[in-house]
């Protein structure tokens, strides 16, 4: 693929994915609670929610490179895209099926991750205003709507959610599965296609020019922060966290706590105001809105460090070139890490992998070789592309 406006790779893009890439890690490796206190950890404070969420932004940006930029593809040009993206989609989530079978504790993304690249092709040939009109409106509707189904999914599936990573047993129960990803998970993929289509009018912007990057870095911030204090005022004194406390729900669980670290996991029905929360996987529209916002940020202030000097971020653009294998090889040393008795300290355990990991990724950067599985989706969506078509990535 080639365009006028971005004839280069965008380093801080990969160090915004190298970023969420580590960030994932550190939620893996470390404790989200203390456990003397039980408040949120600075792992917690800082990743929980934010990384993986990023993790779905830069994924966004990448779809609308792949599709033109800022001058989106049509026609022909398109429809070989899509193609692209389609077996991209199919490969990413055979990995991640493939790994859920692996014993871990960990939520494996991936083959979310394939679902959502399938649900943003109808939204790859739109410019910057319409994404963004559909990021908009799909951040504030979307919460509304896994409020109002997510009861009649409890009801009418059985069992209504995975309780596990999806792998390829889970594809004899579609219900289960189905209401799993969409709607009970750990990544509902109906609010979390927002990070994409976000992320999809991120990429139709000119991502070189310097007014962009600052204004990436100014609005995120903005964003992330007024997201914050508003859930602050309508959970305080708007009284909605005393509402929270309760309800059947809210009662049994350390509110104020997982409003730092998580929602994941709670039943968040009988109260409208779950939605007015901007705790970390709570798929509330303030939720939504502080981590594409957090994730803005971090896009455009990788961007401005990068711009005069690609290679001032390499120790985290370089594994942001190649996550998906890095972030496979993680799921797998951790499958064999959670059996150990005792398990290890966590802050070598964290360093082994991030240390590794920058140094796998800086010897294929070396080479000017993709890693393994990016090498296979780039083959495979090449080859797909230029089905009865000559066009060429």
């Amino acid at each position: 693929m080639h365009t006028k406006l971005l004839p280069r790779r965008l380093t801080g893009i990969d160090a915004a994915r190298g970023t969420a890439l580590l960030g994932m890690i550190s939620t893996h490796v470390f404790p989200l609670y203390a456990s003397d206190t039980g408040e949120a950890t600075w792992t917690a404070l800082v990743f929980s929610g934010r990384a993986s969420g990023l993790f779905a932004v830069v994924a966004g940006i990448g779809l609308a490179l792949l599709t033109g930029g800022n001058s989106p593809h049509r026609g022909g040009a398109l429809a070989a895209d899509r193609r692209g993206i389609a077996v991209r989609a199919l490969i990413i989530a055979l990995v991640g099926l493939a790994l859920g079978s692996v014993e871990t504790n960990i939520a494996i993304i991936l083959f979310h991750y394939g679902i959502l690249f399938l649900l943003a092709l109808p939204f790859t040939g739109l410019p910057f205003k319409a994404l963004a009109a559909w990021a908009a409106v799909w951040m504030l509707l979307s919460p509304v709507a896994a409020y109002l189904l997510r009861p009649l999914m409890l009801q009418q599936v059985d069992p209504p959610s995975l309780g596990a990573n999806p792998f390829f047993g889970h594809l004899v129960t579609p219900a289960t599965l189905s209401a799993d990803i969409f709607l009970t998970g750990y990544y509902p993929v109906l609010q979390w296609i927002t990070f994409v289509l976000v992320g999809m009018a991120i990429g139709r912007l000119n991502l070189e020019r310097l007014g962009v990057q600052l204004g990436l870095l100014g609005v995120g911030l903005t964003a992330a922060v007024m997201a914050k204090l508003l859930s602050w005022q309508l959970l305080g004194p708007g009284g909605g966290l005393k509402a929270l406390s309760e309800t059947p729900e809210g009662s049994t669980h350390p509110l104020e706590a997982m409003l730092e670290v998580g929602f994941a996991g709670i039943d968040q029905s009988g109260s409208w105001w779950w939605l007015a929360v901007s705790a970390p996987h709570s798929g509330a529209p303030l939720d939504l809105l502080h981590v594409a916002g957090s994730a803005a940020a971090t896009i455009g202030f990788g961007l401005l460090l990068t711009r005069r000097h690609r290679n001032l971020l390499l120790p985290l653009s370089a594994p942001g070139a190649m996550t998906l294998s890095l972030y496979t090889l993680h799921i797998c040393v951790m499958s064999v890490v959670q059996q150990l008795n005792p398990l290890p300290d966590p802050v070598p355990l964290f360093w082994v992998q991030a240390v590794m990991a920058v140094m796998f990724s800086l010897i294929f950067h070396h080479l000017k070789s993709r890693g393994p599985l990016e090498s296979l989706l780039s083959q495979a969506a090449g080859a797909a592309r230029s089905t009865h078509s000559s066009l060429r990535i």
